[in-house]
């Protein structure tokens, strides 16, 4: 499987008690459905997955291939506990989740043979791809050689790189003879990096912006450059004021002002007064946010 096109690395709608909030979710994703998404990458960063517990992991995994109608799910399964991180990937797969993906482990200072034999270990565990999630924050500088190397794991097949090195990226497509399947992840760069051989992209703003966001991919696609820049220019003037914000929560807050109930982010996560979400509110609509 070969994954293209925008795909929201979905928000988790919460409950006050951090459960997930499965009405919403279904609500949302059939929003950017319309919105024409190309898929939904469940669990990541952006859906707070490593900060929730693992049963209510579980539950959003179903909920969200359950609404995800044909299109794939991605579903994020990294865990401080890696018998937990098995334990939801088979479970991803087990739901019907297109692929599984995960963060290299955090914290400790592994090297790239404990990576390796990290993803190893996961894709063994399961029959579905493997996408591995390359974020610079998680403390593992994965260049084009190491996930070259990666991905000739079996069931390794893509990899979503959160990172500005599109040097790199390049070096990771010719590595690969085009072969590896790349996504985007900086919401800000995506033209950058389809321009660097990248095949689609997943963001976080794209849970707000699909209407700004879909067009780059879409001219891209055409071959009309001029047309993709004028695109990007006109999100990042609002992905401008969201990345001077607590983006998680920042997103919830539009979100709702949206008329989705999402609630707030995980706990210790920002939890913004209803006059700094005005505050963020105006701001997004003084740069061009309509909705």
């Amino acid at each position: 499987m070969k994954f293209t096109g925008i795909m929201p690395a979905l928000v988790t709608p919460l409950n006050a008690d951090e459960t997930i909030n499965t009405q919403a979710l279904d609500k949302l994703m059939r929003y950017l459905l319309e919105k024409n998404s190309d898929g939904f990458y469940v669990g990541g960063a952006t859906g707070e997955g490593i900060a929730l517990k693992t049963e209510n992991r579980a539950v959003l995994a179903e909920a969200a291939v359950k609404s995800s109608g044909e299109k794939p799910c991605i579903i994020q399964v990294a865990a401080s506990d890696f018998s937990d991180a098995i334990w939801l990937a088979k479970q991803a797969e087990s739901v019907g989740a297109a692929a599984i993906s995960a963060t290299a482990p955090l914290f400790f200072s592994y090297d790239a043979d404990d990576i390796y034999n990290y993803y190893k270990a996961l894709a063994n565990a399961v029959h579905i791809p493997l996408m591995i999630y390359y974020n610079p924050a998680a403390g593992f500088n994965m260049n084009a050689t190491f996930a070259a190397r990666a991905f000739e794991i079996d069931n390794v097949t893509a990899i979503k790189w959160t990172s500005s090195n599109y040097y790199e990226m390049m070096r990771l497509k010719d590595l690969t003879h085009g072969e590896m399947n790349i996504i985007n992840g900086p919401d800000e760069m995506l033209l950058m990096g389809l321009c660097a051989g990248a095949d689609g992209g997943i963001g976080t703003n794209y849970n707000i912006l699909m209407d700004y966001i879909r067009p780059i991919y879409d001219h891209f696609v055409a071959g009309d450059l001029e047309a993709a820049r004028e695109a990007q220019y006109k999100a990042n003037r609002i992905i401008t004021v969201m990345m001077g914000t607590k983006i998680i929560p920042a997103v919830k807050v539009v979100l709702e002002d949206m008329g989705f109930e999402v609630g707030q982010a995980t706990f210790p996560m920002k939890r913004y007064t209803d006059a700094e979400a005005a505050e963020i509110i105006k701001a997004v609509k003084d740069a061009g946010f309509e909705y």
